[in-house]
C-alpha cells in the first residue's frame, strides 16, 4: 500500500532515502522536519518502549489486534507520525481531524465517510488531534462509532486523559505514554539532519547541549532551530552558547509560550483576582484562550482561587466557579467561555481572606505535631457498656438545648491546650463570622467559669 504522505510539522527520526521519491519532488524545498520524517515505525526516535521490537505497537500490530489509542506526550515526540505510519502497517485509510478547528457538523461528515468506505470494505483509522479540547458532549459522539468499529480511534493529547477525557470514551481506548525526547534521542535528530544536509553545525559542543537543552524535549522545534542554523553562511564562525543564545533568542521567546510563559501568565491570571483588579484579570484570562490553553484548565484553578484566597469572606465563590464550569462543559467552546469570564470578573471583585488556608496548614501542623491524643471523655462515642461505665460521654452537654444553642465545653483533645486555628478577616461576610466568633468566645469564658463555681461549691459540699 503507498503512504499517506505526511503534512510538515511533526516527528521524524528516519535516514534520508537515497533518491527521494517521486511524490517528494517538488519546486519549493520540503522543510528539514518534513525531509527526516520516518519512514516505518522502527524508525521512530526515542519511544523504543511503544515502537522497538519489543514495543507496545510493535506487538499490537504483529498479533494484528489494534485497539483504539490514545496517545499522551508532550509536543513534537511523534503523536501525528505514529497514527499515519499505524495506518500504513495496518493497511487502514488514514482520516485526520483537529478538535482546534472541528465541530459536532465535521464529525458526523467524517463517521458518514469511514461508514461508507466500510462497506467497501476498506477500514478507516480517525487521528483526531489535540482530542482534549473537545467537550465531554462531543467526545460522547465517538463512543457509538468506536463501539460499532466504523473508526480505529488515535487521539492525540497533551494533557492527562485522566482529567481531560470522559470515562466513557477512555474505558474503549488504551492510552499509550509518549515520552519527552531524551538527550540522546535528541543528538542523533541533529546526527540525521547532518547527514541530510551534507555538513555539519557551526556549533561548539557546549552549544550542541545548549541547543538540545533549548529544545526541551521536542524534536521539531530542535529540527527547526537547526534548520535556521544551516541557512547560515557557510563561512559561519563556530558559534559558542553565548553566541547560539543570542541568535535564537527571538525564536526561543516565542517557542517559551509552550512552556515558562504558560505558568507566567497563569500566575499574572491569579495575581490579578488576588490583587481585586477585574479587568487585568480578564485580560490574562485572554491571553491564556488565545494561546490556546485548555479553558478546563484555566476552571480548575479559578476554583483552586476561590477556596484559597476568597474561601469564607464570600463563600459563594466556589459555587458560582463551580457552575461556570459545569456551564463550559455543557456548551463547550466559545460559548462557554463567557461562563468562565463571569466567574473571573466575580473572584476578581469579591472580597478576599486566605483564613482558611492559613486555618487549615496551621491544624495540620497541630495534629502532626500532637500525634494520638485522644478526644476529651465527654465527647467520646459511647456504644457499649463498657465504655460508659469508663465514662466516655458522660457529662456531654446538647448545645441544642443549652442557652443561645451553646454549651461551651472544650472539644481539643485532653493534654493539648486550646488553640485558635482560624482568623476570620474583616472583610465581606466573615466579617459577620468574626462577631459570631467573639460572642461566642465571650460565652465559653461566662460558661468556663461558671462551670468552675460549680465546681468549687461541690468541693465545698
Amino acid at each position: 500500500m503507498a503512504r499517506t504522505p505526511a503534512p510538515a510539522g511533526d516527528l521524524f527520526g528516519a535516514e534520508p532515502p537515497v533518491a527521494p521519491p517521486p511524490h517528494a519532488v517538488s519546486k519549493k524545498p520540503r522543510p528539514l522536519a518534513d525531509r527526516l520524517r520516518p519512514m516505518s515505525l522502527a524508525d521512530v526516535t526515542g519511544q523504543d518502549h511503544l515502537v522497538g521490537p519489543d514495543g507496545t505497537l510493535t506487538r499490537m500490530l504483529a498479533r494484528g489486534s489494534l485497539a483504539s489509542l490514545i496517545l499522551w506526550g508532550p509536543p513534537g515526540v511523534g503523536k501525528t507520525t505514529i497514527a499515519r505510519l499505524i495506518a500504513d502497517q495496518a493497511g487502514l485509510l488514514f482520516s485526520q481531524i483537529s478538535a482546534v478547528f472541528s465541530g459536532v457538523g465535521d464529525l458526523k461528515r467524517v463517521f458518514e465517510d469511514a461508514a461508507r468506505h466500510r462497506r467497501t470494505g476498506q477500514a478507516t483509522l480517525l487521528f483526531v488531534d489535540e482530542i482534549h479540547r473537545f467537550n465531554r458532549a462531543q467526545q460522547d459522539a465517538f463512543l457509538p462509532v468506536v463501539e460499532e468499529g466504523i473508526v480505529t480511534l488515535i487521539g492525540a493529547t497533551t494533557e492527562n486523559p485522566s482529567f481531560a477525557l470522559n470515562g466513557a470514551l477512555l474505558s474503549r481506548c488504551q492510552v499509550l505514554v509518549l515520552k519527552r525526547l531524551d538527550d540522546a534521542a535528541l543528538e542523533q535528530l541533529l546526527a540525521r539532519a547532518e547527514s541530510e544536509i551534507g555538513r555539519g553545525l557551526p556549533l561548539d559542543a557546549e552549544a550542541r547541549a545548549s541547543l538540545r537543552a533549548m529544545s526541551d524535549g521536542d524534536g521539531r522545534y530542535l529540527l527547526n532551530m537547526a534548520e535556521q542554523l544551516f541557512s547560515l553562511p557557510d563561512d559561519t564562525a563556530t558559534l559558542d552558547a553565548a553566541a547560539l543564545a543570542d541568535l535564537l533568542s527571538k525564536r526561543a521567546a516565542l517557542y517559551d509560550k509552550d512552556r515558562e510563559e504558560h505558568y507566567n501568565l497563569i500566575s499574572a491570571l491569579h495575581k490579578s483576582l488576588r490583587g481585586s483588579d477585574p479587568d487585568a484579570a480578564l485580560y490574562w484570562f485572554s491571553r491564556m484562550l488565545l494561546g490556546g490553553e485548555d479553558p478546563r484548565y484555566i476552571a480548575r484553578r479559578l476554583l483552586r482561587f476561590a477556596a484559597e484566597d476568597i474561601g469564607m469572606a464570600d463563600p459563594q465563590a466556589l459555587l458560582v466557579t463551580e457552575t461556570a464550569w459545569q456551564t463550559y462543559e455543557r456548551l463547550g467552546s466559545p460559548e462557554g467561555e463567557l461562563a468562565l469570564a463571569q466567574a473571573v470578573v466575580y473572584l476578581g471583585t469579591a472580597p478576599k481572606s486566605n483564613a482558611v488556608y492559613a486555618a487549615f496548614g496551621a491544624a495540620q501542623r497541630a495534629a502532626r505535631a500532637t500525634g494520638s491524643l485522644m478526644p476529651p471523655a465527654h465527647i467520646r462515642n459511647a456504644p457499649t457498656k463498657l465504655m460508659r461505665e469508663l465514662g466516655y460521654g458522660e457529662g456531654y452537654a446538647y448545645d441544642h438545648g443549652e442557652e443561645e444553642a451553646f454549651s461551651g465545653q472544650n472539644y481539643f483533645p485532653e493534654g493539648m491546650d486550646r488553640a485558635r486555628f482560624y482568623a476570620p478577616a474583616d472583610r465581606g461576610f466573615e466579617r459577620e463570622i468574626g462577631r459570631r466568633l467573639d460572642h461566642w468566645s465571650r460565652l465559653r469564658a461566662e460558661r468556663e467559669q461558671e462551670r468552675d463555681q460549680g465546681r468549687e461549691q461541690e468541693r465545698d459540699a
